[in-house]
């Protein structure tokens, strides 16, 4: 029964209304602890809990994070949330750290990650504890734009990038027509003989009146955007790249005006022009922001080509007719018809017909599969001849698609490692240039040449304006994103960024046998019995037992049952036991199978057969025993098909310089056997699932991180324990969700290929890195006047800016390579 508890002294507050899921409660007492709990809180009433629902409500004058502490102090937990947001107007690392702080600093914020590749906001936080329109109204005052992500959303509106690149270009192109006239009357007297002199005799002062009016257009008109997010942002604290160019081109243009207008008030011979500097700064930001904005909508191309493969319509059969429908009006259980040529609509199981269909855009594999009814297919895979049908038993957010496109969402969207070091500096960046601009103006006003307010000026504006951390902030995330899309394309999934860093740290991979290095389809090859036991009937009671197993080797024996033509026993009692065997009763008889170590635990000795199994081991089969009531009844050996690839990716791994290890619960004899044939010369055999995760540690203490790649349920832990784990995608849930790294194919090459693109990104990453600080190192000074001091040139404000925005495309167009990288086994490496 649901029991609601309203303290009489509450009354209906001021504060918000809170609204969260409580973990835990399972009776009316439960419900009480959380009340007393809750209504104990300053500020809270209208306090109530709901048994059924699992939620609590109440009004709150306060912190929400003193509800989740008070729910958690009772014995309960409030559960983590992740609300992600579309943030527009951001132009460089600055704006990521000014949003991120605005957000931390609402109420019930656990953290807060903002990308300025992807444009993405990503907060943490406990359910029911913040308020969407609290978060945008948070961004919006930043100076920023802010709309909620709706689930299983690509993240910003696809073609946002297209449109910000769009209106960048138009005013661009409008600063640029303006700026034309301005940069024709200064320059032309500086390249043209006889031109300044023939301009000031016919226009005289009006030809500065002219400039000025021009340079006003430039500014209230395209140039507009760096002042209304510039100056705000410079008033509050919290100066971002716009705030540079508004204070350098702001300064140049009303020196400008001053020098027009009342140059009186100006020392003698300082009434100059810098109009041109000025509106060259706008038109030349602008221009490199249409680049950027263009190369960032290539570096998300991975994700929109992936959502662009989902065919818009599905042709389903209803009563017997065909009709066309949205794809969002698919149920699950429809029959959809695939004819030939076309994508196919949904992920289901092939009911009728056939066909081959190529995988390629989920497994990274070139060659078509062959479909057969009882096949599972996959949505926006492509069918190429033939037709079929298939019921629909997947749609929305749990297909194979939206999950690929979720976990590729997920690793552009994280940050690295190194991106931490990345925020501090920026962090502090940005008024460091202020303060070194200011500095340059004071000093050339002091000690530079009579008059010096030009130069003082001059020198200050290409300090603001040279010293924009946009390429700082692009380095990484960019990187990452096109990294990550690229690996996807091969097939190989990082399911957050940090494992592209982790991976490149590897020194050693060390791999599963069953199922990762060999097919997982293992044969029954060899049968031999004991004195005193029939073949047939051994293998019959054998397979009847292994019938109720799902291991692929159990499958070996019900298969050589069947070719033998024997009829499988109903089984009386079954049990398996992890990394031993199996053991029941067929037909009132007991039956063990399986290694020697399970057998010898029960007391049945194998040394009668000891010598055969050594000569199959040695053979590279795995042998297996059988006991029948107790005694030693015969040895069967099973062989599993080494994958066509294996040996050239382990070759293309210690090409690379990793070591290659193998980690099986196998007899030693059949694992060597199979290691002699790969090259692998770190062996660890006849362990069980627990044993792998010492096997890992032994690793890493010998040899350093270890990247451990499995596909089953027993490679679980280990693929949690080692530093990387690899999951073979078509492997087991449970392996998959443990790995931080999902390879879709079935084939080895995925691994070489997702090494070589860890180091080509983190390669990426540090040659963005070097390029966005050397820059400004070198920059800084040259912009100051350093060279100019000892007689050597001085950098204008104008070639500053070009500088500036080509630092940001130059980042971009590095990141851009990667799309390239990485083949099959010839990757990066």
């Amino acid at each position: 029964m649901d029991t609601v508890i309203a303290s009489p002294k509450q009354r209906p507050g001021t504060g918000r209304r809170l609204d969260l899921p409580v973990v835990g409660m399972s009776c009316a007492s439960c419900v009480g602890r959380v009340e007393r709990a809750l209504a104990a809180l300053p500020g809270a009433s209208d306090v109530a809990v709901n048994l059924a629902t699992g939620r609590a409500s109440l009004i709150l004058d306060g912190d929400p994070a003193s509800v989740v502490a008070a729910i958690g102090k009772a014995g309960y937990e409030v559960p983590e949330a992740v609300t992600e947001l579309s943030v527009g107007g951001l132009s460089c690392a600055s704006c990521v750290g000014r949003v991120e702080r605005a957000l931390l600093a609402l109420d019930g914020i656990r953290g807060a990650d903002v990308n300025l590749a992807t444009g993405r906001a990503t907060l943490r936080h406990a359910e029911g504890a913040v308020d969407v329109a609290d978060l945008v109204e948070a961004v919006t005052a930043a100076g920023y734009e802010a709309s909620p992500i709706d689930e299983g959303s690509v993240g910003v509106p696809e073609d946002r990038h297209e449109r910000e690149a769009a209106a960048l270009q138009r005013d661009a192109i409008i600063a640029a027509t303006l700026s034309a006239p301005i940069v024709v009357l200064d320059m032309g007297g500086h390249l043209v003989p006889g031109f300044g002199e023939a301009i000031h005799a016919h226009l005289g002062t009006a030809a500065g009146l002219f400039q000025a009016f021009l340079a006003t257009l430039v500014f209230a008109w395209p140039g507009r955007r760096f002042f209304r997010q510039g100056i705000p942002a410079l008033l509050k604290g919290h100066p971002d790249m716009n705030a540079l160019v508004a204070l350098g081109a702001g300064a140049a243009y009303s020196y400008s005006l001053v020098s027009v207008l009342t140059p009186w008030i100006l020392p003698p011979g300082t009434a100059h022009l810098y109009f041109e500097a000025a509106v060259l700064i706008v038109t030349l930001i602008l221009l490199g922001r249409t680049l950027e904005a263009r190369a960032k909508g290539r570096t998300g191309a991975a994700i929109a080509h992936l959502v662009g493969l989902a065919p818009t319509t599905a042709r389903i059969i209803r009563d017997g007719r065909e009709s066309d429908i949205p794809l969002a009006s698919l149920r699950r259980g429809d029959i959809v018809r695939v004819r030939p040529g076309e994508r196919i609509a949904a992920d289901g199981v092939v009911v009728a017909g056939g066909s081959f269909v190529d995988e390629s855009m989920v497994t990274g594999e070139p060659l078509p599969v062959r479909k057969r009814e009882g096949d599972r297919t996959v949505g926006g895979t492509l069918n190429t001849h033939g037709g079929f049908d298939l019921r629909v038993d997947t749609i929305g957010a749990g297909t194979v698609l939206a999950q690929i496109v979720a976990m590729v969402q997920a690793a552009q969207g994280a940050k690295l490692p190194i991106q931490a070091l990345i925020d501090r500096v920026t962090g502090w960046f940005v008024p460091a240039v202020i303060a070194a601009s200011l500095t340059t103006f004071v000093g050339w006003l002091a000690f530079g040449p009579s008059p010096a307010l030009g130069l003082a000026l001059v020198n200050a504006i290409a300090v603001l304006i040279i010293a924009c951390p946009c390429a700082m902030g692009l380095a990484t995330p960019t990187s990452i994103m096109v990294g990550t899309g690229r690996a996807a394309e091969l097939g190989v999934l990082f399911r957050n960024g940090a494992a592209l860093q982790a991976l490149r740290d590897a020194k050693v991979v060390a791999f599963d046998k069953t199922g990762t290095l060999t097919e997982g389809r293992p044969a029954l090859t060899d049968l031999v019995t004991a004195e005193g036991f029939e073949p047939d009937r051994v293998l019959l009671l054998a397979a009847s037992l292994e019938a109720r197993s799902e291991h692929p080797i159990a499958r070996s024996f019900v298969e050589a049952a069947g070719e033998r033509g024997l009829s499988l026993l109903a089984v009386d009692r079954f049990e398996a036991v992890p990394g031993h065997g199996v053991e029941g009763s067929v037909g009132g008889r007991a039956i063990i199978v399986g290694a020697r170590r399970h057998l010898e635990g029960h007391g049945i000795a194998v040394a009668d057969l000891a010598e055969a199994a050594s000569r199959l081991e040695g053979e590279g089969k795995s042998p297996l025993y059988i006991a029948i009531e107790g005694r030693l009844a015969a040895l069967v050996a099973v062989s599993d098909p080494i994958k066509t690839d294996a040996a050239e990716a382990v070759s293309a791994l210690k090409a690379r310089g990793l070591v290659v290890a193998m980690v099986t619960g196998d007899a030693r004899g059949a694992a060597s056997g199979v290691a002699a044939r790969l090259g692998i010369t770190e062996i660890v055999a006849e362990v069980l699932p627990g044993g792998k995760v010492e096997a890992v540690r032994d690793l890493r203490a010998r040899f350093g991180p270890v990247a451990f790649v499995g596909d089953g349920i027993n490679d679980a832990p280990a693929l949690a324990e080692a530093e990387i784990g690899l999951a073979i995608g078509t492997g087991t849930d449970i392996a998959v969700e443990s790995a931080d790294v999902v390879l879709m194919a079935k084939t080895l090459s995925g691994i070489v290929s997702a090494i070589g693109l860890s180091r080509a990104v983190m390669r990426n990453i540090t040659q963005n890195l070097f390029w966005a600080f050397a820059y400004n190192v070198a920059l800084i000074p040259v912009a100051a006047g350093l060279l100019h001091a000892f007689g050597g040139p001085s950098l204008s404000p104008v070639l500053a800016a070009g500088a500036m925005a080509l630092s940001s495309v130059f980042v971009l167009a590095n990141a851009l390579r990667l799309r390239n990288a990485g083949s099959r086994v010839g990757g990066p490496g």
